[in-house]
């Protein structure tokens, strides 16, 4: 893993090999909210390593309209060097839906600790686990594709 300023970045090619090269804290951290992520995935999205992190995404075979040529990233899950990271595009593709989902992870209780779609936290016991299992579940890849090409069209 290389480090530039507080972002890490890892080299490895699969998900067993990042969640190996991870200090044994943070790896407990990641494989925790991993397992949440994976048990919600909706149908259709892989887990792959991509960008140094694991990411959850629209297999370029399935959807290769992108703007850069990639596959559309729908989630990713990152141990970065003073906390974790789970981004959560699939929230800013809906009108409001990062409102939403604030408002609805402060209801919990739980310190709410994000910037645009990215959610930080320092141990997965401190997350509002249900909220985001329920923010993962609740879009389709259908539903995911529409968002993406409203917001590319700026409809």
């Amino acid at each position: 893993m290389s480090r530039v300023g507080d972002m890490v970045s890892s080299s490895a090619a699969t998900v067993e090999a990042y969640l190996g090269e991870l200090p044994v804290d943070r790896r407990g951290d990641i494989e925790t909210v991993r397992d949440v992520i994976l048990d919600n995935l909706p149908d259709g999205l892989v887990e792959v390593m991509r960008w140094g992190m694991i990411t959850y995404e629209v297999p370029i075979e399935t959807y290769p309209d992108t703007y850069n040529g990639k596959p559309l990233m729908f989630a990713a899950l990152a141990a970065q060097k003073r906390h974790c990271s789970l981004y959560l595009t699939n929230v800013a593709f809906v009108p409001g839906g990062e409102e939403a989902f604030k408002t609805r992870y402060l209801q919990t209780g739980k310190k709410l600790d994000m910037g645009r779609s990215c959610l930080r936290f320092k141990k997965a016991e401190d997350l509002a686990m249900d909220i985001i299992a329920e923010s993962i579940s609740a879009m389709s890849i259908e539903d995911f594709i529409d968002g993406y090409e409203t917001a590319r069209s700026g409809r």
